[in-house]
């Protein structure tokens, strides 16, 4: 039985092929999930199954997926929980129940075929809002006026070294003096 879903997780791709113009991103969803995997559980003999519960945990509900394969003798499964807001805005109840449980499917048949989710769009949307782009920290130099200051504040225990460097890139002679400043009384 392993063997088999050995070979299943090898030769499944999934590609992202769904695409979402409000955010911008590539996905896939169960049903991709699915039409890629029954060719490839038919060849080996394997059976998929999946199943949905609705579970409350410390007073949340959560509908559970539980992904199964099996050969007929043995068989393997994967949970994935996703959170039920049946008050969700713009859904009726049947709608909000149907969006978590696709959500949980999902995530357990990614589980159990071992799908890579990177760059997964839970991950990278941004949900209309721009995405904050990284901003180059200047270098902090030895004897600048800047550096100076930084050993003032560190000294007199205003800043911490880690708050100089969440605002500069240091180099090691920079953070070392630094440090032994911080360590001054």
């Amino acid at each position: 039985m392993i063997e088999q879903l050995v070979k299943v997780q090898n030769e499944l791709k999934a590609p992202k092929s769904q695409y979402n113009s409000f955010g911008k991103y590539s996905y896939r969803n169960a049903e991709d999930i699915f039409e890629a995997a029954k060719p490839i559980c038919f060849k080996y003999g394997l059976f998929l199954s999946i199943s949905d519960e609705v579970i409350e945990v410390g007073g949340a509900l959560f509908v559970e997926s539980t992904a199964t394969i099996t050969d007929g003798e043995k068989s393997f499964n994967v949970k994935a929980q996703a959170g039920l807001d049946l008050n969700r805005k713009g859904m009726d109840k049947a709608q909000a129940s149907g969006a978590s449980s696709s959500y949980a499917r999902k995530y357990a048949l990614g589980g159990l075929f071992l799908l890579d989710d990177t760059k997964d769009a839970d991950a990278t949307n941004t949900h209309g809002k721009a995405p904050k782009k990284a901003v180059a920290k200047a270098e902090l130099k030895l004897n600048s006026e800047a550096y100076l200051k930084a050993i003032q504040a560190v000294t007199n225990k205003t800043v911490t070294v880690a708050q100089v460097e969440s605002k500069y890139t240091l180099g090691s002679v920079v953070k070392e003096t630094l440090l032994k400043a911080s360590k001054a009384e």
